[in-house]
């Protein structure tokens, strides 16, 4: 990746206007090096995050049917509120940041983070109550009591974890902004294998069961925030000065950047943590939130690897955008989407071969094992949107169009999507497979209206946001040339 620009100078010229087949192959294959070159190391990382995630499930879903669907209840339903909330606002470093380290003003990136350090720690303390009272609160949404119950006791003993990410996220984001993407790829695979130890001793040498798993879970996130802190303080020169009074000054015009970035990604994460809430509502609700869980927890590992290239992608927009590049940030985009979508169309086609058998890997019960079997078609399905509408959620990113985005997702998700979803698996009775292609359909909307926003999207104009964006939320002055 070039090296940014200095001073508001660019290094080097726009990409010329593509207007044959060589010269769309020639972008295609320099944008292809760049894009992999961010996404690669962080594509391992959240897969190595996830595993964490899916390691304790699978441990977990080995003791019993009910302790699945509770751990299963409380990490995506309790663990991904908050986590998609934290992750919200941990992208207003992600915009800033990119956008920043663009234009040379890699100094601002520190300040930038411990800002972020300190919204989201404030944050997690308004968070608590929800993890407190989390039994009652999923019984009041309809969930089965003994679930409930069990969920309740496993979301408690996980509140160290909830803190962990008010470090990792906004250090992640500091990090990837520079493309200094490889350290925290291997913190995320040894913290994986680590996980994976205690888990196995927790649970099995000492016997402490779920409440072992939620304690290998906490352990490992804490692991993973002061290894990533630790390599910035002593890896990061230019954009690390140490701790400073500056990241309290402009704060509340970085916590307004923060909420928006919040509602748009918040508004998708809980879109498909509603259907494990609605799931919950139908009849045998061990056996229908058990094959989701399965057929979720797969399809969040291949997420992993979209979300690694949304993290690219918005690096890629939000630095050219901060160099004065308009066109760069352009094809940057189309090549991307245009991978992604053959990427997800593989993993269909992957699905759909090996549909009778994926379930074995998380569950020994036959039962759960046909059910998962039933609605495998929807997760091919889901996989295929999931390739191109995380992507253009990165776009929305770097380019700081979260406010616009967040409308969409309300139109799409929650005024077409859900109630659809419950009218088909509710009224029609079509159940899970009713829900989820309600949802489903949600989904293939947001991500057409995003692909009409970026069709009609003025480049050179983004470039001239960027720099107002610097000024207003970044408390500083830019000459970035537009």
């Amino acid at each position: 990746m070039e090296e940014p620009a200095l001073n508001g100078a660019l290094p080097y010229e726009d990409y010329p206007p593509v207007k044959n087949l060589k010269q769309a192959r020639s972008v295609l294959r320099t944008e292809t090096v760049k894009m992999w070159k961010i996404a690669g190391p962080v594509v391992f990382n959240l897969l190595c995050l996830y595993g964490t995630n899916s390691f304790t499930n699978i441990f977990v879903g080995h003791i019993g049917e009910i302790e699945l669907s509770s751990a299963t209840i409380s990490l995506s339903v309790i663990g991904t509120f908050s986590f998609g909330l934290l992750l919200g606002m941990g992208s207003a470093v992600e915009t800033l940041c990119g956008q920043a380290f663009g234009a040379g003003h890699v100094h601002m990136l520190g300040v930038y983070m411990q800002r972020s350090w300190l919204i989201l720690w404030v944050t997690c303390i308004f968070l608590l109550p929800i993890y407190l009272f989390s039994a009652p609160i999923l019984k009041l949404l309809g969930q089965d009591d003994e679930i409930a119950k069990l969920a309740g006791k496993f979301t408690i003993l996980t509140i160290p974890q909830l803190f962990s990410l008010a470090i990792s996220f906004p250090t992640q984001k500091f990090l990837q902004a520079q493309s200094k993407v490889s350290a925290f790829a291997l913190i995320g695979f040894v913290a994986l294998i680590l996980h994976i130890v205690l888990l196995y001793v927790f649970i099995y040498a000492f016997g402490w069961g779920t409440a072992g798993a939620a304690i290998a879970y906490d352990i490992s996130s804490w692991i993973i925030s002061i290894a990533q802190v630790i390599y910035v303080i002593g890896w990061c020169k230019d954009g690390w000065h140490g701790l400073t009074w500056a990241a309290f000054t402009d704060i509340w015009a970085f916590v307004r950047l923060s909420l928006a970035s919040a509602v748009m990604l918040c508004l998708e994460i809980w879109y498909m943590t509603s259907i494990i809430i609605l799931t919950g509502h139908l009849d045998n609700a061990v056996i229908a939130v058990g094959s989701l869980s399965i057929c979720m927890n797969l399809n969040g590992w291949v997420i992993m690897l979209f979300v690694g290239i949304n993290a690219a992608i918005s690096v890629r927009v939000s630095n050219e955008l901060g160099m004065g590049r308009p066109r760069a940030a352009k094809y940057s985009v189309y090549v991307t989407v245009f991978q992604s979508l053959l990427i997800g169309l593989l993993f269909m086609i992957i699905i759909l071969l090996t549909k009778d058998y994926f379930a074995i890997i998380f569950t020994s019960s036959k039962e759960l094992q046909r059910a998962a079997s039933k609605i495998a078609f929807l997760l091919g399905i889901t996989m295929v949107l999931n390739s191109v509408q995380p992507v253009l959620s990165g776009v929305a990113i770097g380019g700081g169009w979260q406010a616009l985005v967040a409308y969409i997702n309300i139109g799409s998700y929650y005024i077409f999507g859900l109630p659809l979803g419950y009218l088909l698996g509710y009224r029609v009775k079509l159940g899970v497979t009713g829900l989820w292609s309600g949802m489903i359909c949600g989904t293939a909307l947001q991500t057409l209206l995003l692909l009409i926003v970026l069709y009609r999207t003025n480049w050179s104009r983004e470039v001239e946001q960027a720099t107002e964006r610097m000024q207003k939320w970044g408390g500083q002055t830019s000459t970035i040339p537009s």
